[in-house]
């Protein structure tokens, strides 16, 4: 499955390292080469899966509260067989719901500059929309 590879390979190849350690800034998106923080790995994930054919707006970054209610990105990869979170916490490629996850806000499928607010534990509604600078 070419989501479980992308998954392991950007897990192993990157370094967690938060921006304020790499940067010396508390918030920067970039395409990490050997280190970067959650978001980091989602873009390159969300890159490598483009180039492999899967369509754009099948692969929305997803901001997340964790198990300990701390922020998190995720790459959610919707599929006619469901969505699937790519994380850089576990190599295993999961559905959403397995998670254990709060999903708060996630990218338009129709415009990747809008995200969407999330209610409950998925996706069950959309409730806002706001400008990527209104995420961080």
């Amino acid at each position: 499955m070419k989501l479980a590879e992308v998954n392991a390979y950007v897990n192993g190849s990157i370094e967690p390292v938060s921006d304020q350690e790499l940067y010396a800034v508390p918030e920067r998106w970039d395409f990490p080469t050997d280190a970067g923080d959650c978001e980091d790995y989602v873009l390159l994930k969300k890159r490598y899966l483009e180039r492999l054919g899967f369509p754009p707006h099948a692969l929305l970054i997803t901001v997340v509260l964790d198990e300990i209610g701390e922020g998190h990105a995720v790459l959610t990869v919707t599929t006619n067989k469901g969505d699937f979170i790519l994380d850089n916490r576990r190599n295993e490629v999961l559905p959403w719901s397995a998670t254990r996850y709060r999903y708060l806000k996630r990218q338009s499928q129709e415009d990747p500059r809008i995200w969407l607010a999330l209610s409950g534990a998925g996706k069950t509604s959309v409730v806002e929309a706001s400008s990527r600078e209104e995420v961080k």
